[in-house]
């Protein structure tokens, strides 16, 4: 099983100014959906700039496991020789998804319409994440669902031998359940519908379209109505995957709290549906640039110029805008603590069930680092201290969380004394290049007694 059974702890210790120029991996969500569509096509897929960290790794193993040709031809290009819609089979073994709910959830849904049956299971922190939210929508095509209590990994899902269409209303504001019902609709016959009523990440409609899927998108009174058209025939593409703004945040969050820094973080997606972060920064004040804007794989991506202010001020992020910038309220958390007055975060309890419970891990450890912090089940209250002024000097619990353990390394480079998590090895998961790509920029965060 994959998993992290030797804690790494790290320390981040007050910073120089940043510069230089940070190469971000490949978007994670887009690498995953390359992958698996890929895999339900007829032909070969070609992927360049695939996230090569360990929740996609495993993604790709999962794909082999259903009888895709996976292969790794080059630093970030893949080659993907799919089995068509509906053409999964059988895995021999248990798929193991690691610490990925994106990963286990999207090829839930890919085999739930195929008459196979898989067991899914993963490493500590998922096998405590609710899947009921996609097991529920799924079994409206007539697939089944065997888990642990409370809907839990390790879990048997028995694909539908004859599968119907499905007409699905999200309950929460989630891409996951959106694209694993979608997914499922590829090889149920006539049309799919799923109705959201706050837009969510929408990499999967696009790749959809991409691949040659019939797909609609309509606003109406219920909100967002995606229909799928079942039993296409994908057709095999070129993917060149952008780089992840969900990673983007975290050098850039450590350049606008950090003294003196300027840096560039090239290429990075300006998807509307996940540049939340970004429009709550400047509304913050921070300085950045939106340079040569263009489009890369079907996604709109620019390059940033970031550049340390000293002034950045608390706001109010509207619940409306939590779709948007769901794993970057940690690191928000962290530049809310740099900055002047209170910042609040509302319509976020969805962080209660992510890799952890990101408001009480976050909470805890800014807390512990001396800042003050309110919270109830849907909100997160950070009173900022301003520039330079947290006191820091804790080790913080990271939880088996990768964007818990990076946020913690960035709020480091900025307070008065060193901070440190127990455990930075989860970083890999999604971001395996962190490290050596914070020290380009001047980042003093290192590894203790490795």
């Amino acid at each position: 099983m994959s998993g992290h059974d030797t804690p790494i702890p790290m320390t981040a210790r007050r910073s120089g100014p940043l510069s230089g120029v940070a190469e971000i991996p490949g978007d994670k969500s887009i690498s995953h959906r390359a992958l698996i569509l890929g895999a339900l096509t007829v032909g070969e897929t070609r992927i360049t700039g695939l996230l090569e960290g360990e929740d996609v790794l495993d993604t790709a193993k999962a794909m082999r496991a259903f009888g895709a040709e996976v292969e790794r031809t080059g630093d970030g290009a893949w080659s993907v020789h799919g089995v068509g819609t509906g053409g999964f089979a059988e895995p021999a073994d248990i798929i193991d998804c690691g610490n990925s709910g994106t990963g286990v959830r999207l090829i839930m849904g890919a085999m739930a319409t195929s008459p196979i049956t898989a067991t899914f299971t993963g490493d500590a922190s998922l096998r405590k994440r609710p899947m009921g939210r996609i097991t529920d929508p799924l079994a409206l095509f007539g697939a089944r669902a065997y888990g642990r209590s409370g809907g839990r990994l390790p879990m048997t899902v028995v694909g539908a031998a004859a599968p119907v269409p499905v007409r699905y209303a999200t309950p929460v504001p989630s891409a996951q359940v959106k694209s694993a019902v979608l997914l499922a609709g590829l090889n149920a016959p006539g049309q799919t519908v799923v109705i959201e009523r706050e837009a969510t990440r929408d990499h999967s409609e696009r790749m959809l379209r991409g691949f040659g899927a019939e797909l609609t998108v309509e606003d109406s009174p219920e909100g967002r109505v995606i229909t799928l058209t079942g039993r296409p025939e994908l057709t095999p593409q070129t993917v060149a995957v952008p780089r992840d703004p969900s990673s983007a945040a975290f050098p850039v969050c450590a350049a606008l709290i950090t003294e003196g820094s300027e840096i560039t973080v090239p290429g990075v997606s300006q998807n509307p549906t996940r540049n939340g972060l970004y429009t709550t920064l400047v509304e913050m004040g921070a300085d950045i640039g939106f340079e040569n804007p263009r489009e890369e794989g079907g996604e709109p991506v620019a390059d940033l110029r970031v550049r340390f202010t000293g002034t950045l001020k608390g706001v109010e992020v509207p619940p409306e805008r939590a779709a948007s910038m769901i794993d970057e309220y940690p690191v928000l958390s962290v530049v809310a603590a740099c900055a002047e007055g209170t910042t609040v975060m509302r319509g976020v309890k969805e962080l209660r069930v992510k890799e952890s419970d990101r408001i009480d891990a976050m909470a805890r450890g800014l807390e512990a680092c001396g800042v003050t912090v309110e919270e109830t089940e849907d909100s997160m209250t950070v009173h900022g201290m301003g520039a330079g002024n947290v006191p820091g000097g804790a080790t913080c619990a990271s939880h088996l969380d990768h964007r818990i353990a990076m946020s913690f390394l960035v709020l480091g480079l900025a307070a008065q004394k060193p901070v440190s998590v127990d455990d930075g090895a989860p970083i890999a998961t999604s971001f395996p290049v962190f490290e050596p790509l914070m020290a380009a920029l001047g980042a003093p965060i290192a590894r203790v007694n490795q």
